[in-house]
């Protein structure tokens, strides 16, 4: 037994060592571009405003691939999953390298958004090594800490190297771009020859029927959110309301029907355990602040002191501050699993929330000075890398065997939904009231608004991890060599 311990051990660190390389690329891909931005518009001849459809497409496949190619690789296999999603990603990398028009950037940008699927199949797969020497949760938990800084470190270099290679090759935008796809090319081939396979349950049947319930109602949803950002009206609002009911419907028939399905795409009974459903809402609410602040941040950090708030800053020093969050971030996911060694991993998990609700609420009453930001920002972004890290391995670690990768998938989609929600609300808050200031600055009450709904939203996530058992997603004894079970029970096991 010792020796199949330290084989499985063994085969962890190499597997962490070549996932680290997959995330380091995610994090190119997401700081890449955003420096390009304004080179990007002019490429493709369009207006600045015509940028966030890119936004709204990405993230609106992004809520639908996650459930679907997670749950696909706890039937067939999570490194074939990350193998094909990798692919795909390439794909679309080299078409937004070569397409000039807008329709065929925005597809190109939208079946990018694949990437995003990486994070819950490499926890699965990290989980699946470990589950045997009955340290998988620890481990899980260590490794994430490790991918996270990779996806961090890899935003840093992403967003310094854009406009330096774009410098290099003399403006060409299209030779730009090929360097991402020449990254997430490489990275394929790491995968296919570094990264063991996973050991699927057999006898898995694919839920169609759900997962096209669930990928209409979240589709709809996400239409909703994104209509009240073109039309704020009232007439605008009772559509966003519409689309939201009828997609909340349809998520309720897919409810319906899971409950029915012997092998669902999502096993609504697992995900409503007392060591689930709050690591779920936890990831929602997450959402708001680290996918829906981040813009009205950037506004803010550059608006004009002279409007009575605002520190004025310029693209530089935007993008300083935008660094200290990341490297926050960093420091917060290797945090995690030293704390969460010395004290119980539920606790680490409500004290990485508590940073995250006390670096938004010291926004409200300090934000005049540059430094009250940065260290507001510092403080949120330790909170927020740990919680990026903790997440996607607290469900996994909280699921059955054969439900790992849709497990840590939810996470990511919650995530999603949260950040669709709280940058549809950001920016009406944002919007209403600019006039009255200066042309189309913000109101402060509105940038007070979104940071009182970050920090409270965090609170909240704080006392429903209290619900939690205090035990929850600690290590359990080794896992004996057992024939594969059933559906029903797969759906039934804790």
């Amino acid at each position: 037994m010792p020796t199949r311990g330290a084989s499985v051990g063994a085969i962890t660190f190499s597997l962490v060592g070549f996932l680290f390389l997959v995330e380091l690329t995610s994090g190119i891909l997401q700081g890449f571009y955003v420096p390009l931005i304004p080179d990007l518009v002019d490429h493709l001849g369009i207006k600045d405003g015509d940028f966030n459809w890119f936004e709204a497409a990405q993230l609106l496949l992004s809520a639908i691939v996650v459930p679907i190619f997670a749950k696909l690789g706890d039937m067939f296999g999570h490194k074939r999953m990350l193998l094909i999603t990798t692919a795909l990603t390439a794909g679309a990398t080299w078409w937004l390298a070569t397409t000039t028009t807008f329709t065929t950037f925005l597809l190109a940008w939208a079946l990018q958004a694949f990437y995003v699927v990486w994070l819950p199949l490499e926890v699965a797969l990290i989980f699946d090594r470990g589950r045997r020497t009955g340290r998988g949760a620890s481990q899980t938990r260590r490794s994430a800490g490790f991918l996270v800084v990779a996806l961090e470190v890899g935003a840093i270099v992403g967003a310094l190297g854009a406009s330096r290679v774009l410098a290099a090759f003399g403006g060409d935008i299209m030779l730009t771009l090929f360097v991402p796809a020449v990254v997430v090319s490489l990275v394929f081939f790491a995968i296919l020859f570094g990264v063991p396979e996973s050991e699927p349950l057999p006898g898995r049947r694919l839920d169609g029927i759900g997962f096209l319930l669930l990928s209409v109602g979240l589709v709809v949803i996400m239409v909703g959110l994104g209509w009240i950002r073109l039309d704020s009206s009232a007439a605008g609002v009772l559509a966003t309301v519409g689309l939201i009911v009828i997609g909340l419907g349809v998520l309720v028939g897919f409810g319906v029907w899971e409950l029915r399905h012997p092998d669902p795409a999502i096993d609504l009974r697992v995900m409503r355990q007392p060591t689930m459903w709050p690591v779920l809402v936890t990831a929602g609410l997450f959402g708001i602040s680290v996918l829906g602040a981040q813009a009205p941040l950037a506004t803010y950090a550059g608006t004009d002191p002279s409007v009575g708030y605002g520190l004025g800053l310029d693209t530089d020093a935007r993008s300083n501050l935008i660094g200290v969050y990341l490297v926050s971030m960093i420091v917060g996911a290797l945090a995690f699993a030293a704390v969460s060694r010395r004290l119980a991993p539920r606790f680490s998990l409500i004290l990485a929330t508590a940073f995250v609700a006390l670096g938004y609420l010291l926004f409200l009453p300090f934000h005049l000075e540059t430094w009250q930001v940065v260290a507001n920002m510092a403080i949120a972004g330790i909170g927020s890398g740990a919680l990026v890290a903790a997440l996607p391995a607290a469900a996994a670690a909280a699921a059955p065997r054969g439900q790992t990768g849709v497990a840590s998938g939810m996470t990511n989609t919650t995530k999603t939904i949260g950040g669709a929600f709280a940058s549809a609300i950001f920016g009406v808050v944002l919007v209403t009231g600019a006039s009255e200031v200066a042309g189309t600055v913000a109101p402060l009450a509105g940038y007070l608004t979104v940071w009182a709904i970050c920090g409270g939203g965090a609170l909240v996530a704080m006392v429903l991890l209290f619900f939690v058992p205090k035990l929850a997603f600690a290590d359990v004894e080794p896992e004996t060599p057992a024939e594969p079970g059933t559906a029903a029970e797969l759906s039934s096991a804790a």
